[in-house]
């Protein structure tokens, strides 16, 4: 048998630092690996240790802050360079054990977030991302040299703590480093600004730092946005055009300048704050879009290109790697999705990776909402420091009704625990609402999560049954200790005239059979179903209009994370939807949907060959009650006990069955 992804398999080097594959962890910041005092906590070290065990050639971690004076309100903390001796140990504790995995490890060191929040300074007067009111101070030189010292003395904290490199934070996402670099948010007139290589000062200046304190030898690599997607200030670039923040052009010129200051590689990727969708992509976006551009990069440089940002399919990977289009890529969002994808590759078992699905509701949509860092598709993300799944202490016939997602992992997880698991499908088809929400062209990471459960449902031994619509004599039957309903939801229909007119589709019938819609579609629900399918309708030359009762769409349920809403809106605005707020369905007539405004009731009809309706779930009936006092435990999870989403079912799941 030939050997798989020889590419991904074979090891690279950083300077004279050799990694074992061409797997990068890209560094991301989870909210719970650092204790106050600049230690690794307990969960970080086992969070990283468990990514080491699974393959990983090169761990990193988030950010960390070096500067405790100037931008001292930093959220990042920045202890363990005033105070290193918890670090220092908490430190040799971790890489003893990453080590022997065969991991390399370097620590992010970052000067500071810049405009990225309220309070920080920036190289010039900005307005503050998502508070445009407020305008980031700007530094003074003597600023600037402090903050470089302390990220100097910071790195020097690092290898003496036995990192194998530093990454610096970074000239991306429009940090700080980006601020310098960038024309746009760098108006200095001293030598920090003006030409390009007056705003990359700061790099050089790090970098020659960093190899004078920590010698030659010591790999320093930087985060580079190729380019950045933005017209201006709060203002993103949805095809790329009108750029003012950075080109690909000014792109590959950074990437050969940092090369000549003595950065030992690359890890590039695109975007800022202000075009946020091009910074933590969504599903919206293609995974592999970064390979052409990456390809730029590394035919202008000598020095190793990591490449990050939706670069999760290792396909992709693997032959961008074996034609020379870049040397590594660099995992977030799927190394907390499947900590053990390399492993899996290496043993030739990539069809057993579970996929990320880029929805950006357990790791960013979380950590924006000050909680730790966690993972839609895999529960287990944060809670590392309990160990493995421990066997059950006994063993017991469990019954889950329902094939859903919640379903499926809920039979995963008690089967992994040692049970014997049955789960009962009214359908003939394993899925739920992952079968009608992976129904989008852009939704190819939902079908392979809802193909990765069945594989596991298969492999683990869990006895499924198809058609089978449970009843409590039938689960009687069958002699349970424990019953699980996940029994899903059902789209909400409002009450209003018209709902039997051929014109009015359900959203789920909608999903099913897109094909059936006609060419000029209303679509009633501003939320994130109704906007996703408008989307999709959109890219398939459908004509779209969007009806809302609240004042903005995307403003309702479980919040929507920030870079899935700005490229929904601005899609919405690129496309010219129209997209009608304020404004609620009462009718279907042969016309089309008939709306009445909120506020002042006004009536008026959109023209539609189909209206479909996108207003709400509600959990599906409930035969919990039928249940109480048979003789065994009964839980519900998942849209069933509360209509939720993706992370909110598989989550419900989980914790109820690794406690059976």
């Amino acid at each position: 048998m030939a050997k798989q992804f020889p590419a991904l398999n074979s090891p690279f080097s950083i300077g004279k630092v050799t990694i074992k594959n061409r797997f990068v962890m890209a560094p991301v910041t989870t909210g719970s690996y650092l204790n106050p005092d600049g230690s690794f906590s307990p969960t970080g070290i086992e969070y990283f240790v468990r990514r080491a065990q699974g393959g990983m050639g090169l761990l990193q971690t988030g950010a960390l802050t070096t500067d405790t004076e100037v931008d001292a309100t930093s959220s990042l903390g920045g202890a363990f360079r005033t105070s290193p001796a918890a670090f220092l140990a908490t430190s040799d504790a971790m890489l003893n054990r990453t080590r022997a995995y065969g991991a390399k490890f370097f620590v992010q060191l970052t000067l500071g977030l810049g405009r990225n929040a309220p309070g920080l300074y920036g190289p010039s007067e900005n307005p503050v991302f998502g508070a445009p009111n407020l305008t980031s101070p700007a530094l003074t030189v003597d600023q600037i040299h402090r903050k470089v010292e302390q990220l100097v003395e910071a790195a020097g904290i690092a290898k003496q703590a036995g990192f194998d490199g530093v990454e610096v934070h970074s000239i991306h996402w429009g940090y700080l480093l980006d601020q310098f670099a960038s024309a746009l948010t760098n108006r200095r007139e001293d030598e920090y600004g003006g030409t390009l290589e007056n705003r990359l000062r700061v790099n050089r200046e790090i970098v020659e730092g960093i190899k004078q304190t920590c010698g030659e030898d010591f790999p320093v690599t930087m985060r580079l946005g190729l380019k950045s997607y933005a017209k201006g200030f709060m203002q993103a670039s949805f095809d790329g055009e009108g750029e003012k923040y950075r080109t690909l052009e000014e792109g590959v010129r950074i990437c050969q300048l940092l090369e000549s200051y003595g950065y030992d590689a690359l890890d590039v990727d695109t975007g800022v704050y202000d075009s946020f969708y091009y910074a933590c992509p969504p599903m919206y976006l293609p995974r592999g879009y970064m390979v052409e551009l990456a390809e730029k990069a590394k035919g202008a440089v000598g020095i190793p290109v990591i490449v990050g940002s939706r670069m999760g399919d290792v396909h992709v990977d693997e032959q961008a790697i074996e034609e020379g289009k870049f040397d590594a890529v660099a995992l977030g969002r799927p190394m907390m999705a499947d900590p053990d994808l390399p492993r899996k590759v290496q043993s030739g078992r990539a069809d057993k990776i579970r996929p990320c699905i880029a929805c950006n509701q357990g790791c960013l949509g979380r950590l924006f909402g000050g909680l730790p860092c966690g993972c839609a598709v895999n529960p287990e993300v944060g809670r590392e420091g309990e160990g493995p799944l421990a066997p059950a202490p006994t063993k017991k016939r469990v019954v889950v009704v329902g094939g859903g997602v919640a379903g499926m992992e809920a039979a995963r997880t008690a089967r992994r625990r040692g049970h014997d698991v049955t789960l009962l499908e009214r359908t003939d088809a394993l899925g739920g609402h992952l079968l009608t929400g992976g129904a989008h062209d852009f939704k190819v990471e939902v079908r392979e999560l809802n193909a990765w459960y069945q594989g596991e449902l298969a492999d683990l031994g869990v006895d499924v049954r198809m058609g089978m619509e449970a009843t409590p004599e039938l689960i009687d039957s069958l002699g349970p200790d424990a019953v699980v309903l996940a029994a899903g939801s059902v789209p909400v229909m409002p009450p209003i005239e018209g709902t039997d007119n051929p014109k009015c589709v359900g959203c789920v019938d909608a999903l099913r059979n897109e094909g059936a819609l006609g060419q000029h579609v209303v679509v009633v629900g501003g939320g994130l179903v109704g906007c996703e399918l408008a989307l999709d309708l959109i890219n398939k030359g459908r004509e779209v209009e969007i009806v809302e009762a609240l004042p903005a769409i995307l403003s309702s349920g479980i919040p929507v994370p920030l870079p899935n809403m700005m490229y929904l809106n601005d899609a919405f605005a690129y496309h010219g939807t129209p997209v009608h707020t304020g404004a609620k369905i009462v009718a279907v007539t042969d016309e089309g949907a008939v709306v009445e405004s909120v506020e002042g009731g006004e009536r008026s009809v959109l023209t539609a060959d189909s209206v479909v309706i996108a207003v709400g779930f509600k959990p599906r009936e409930s035969m919990a009650s039928e249940l109480v006092g048979r003789g065994y435990e009964v839980y519900e999870v998942g849209d069933g006990r509360q209509v939720g989403n993706i992370l909110t079912s598989i989550w419900d799941a989980y914790e109820v069955a690794h406690a059976l």
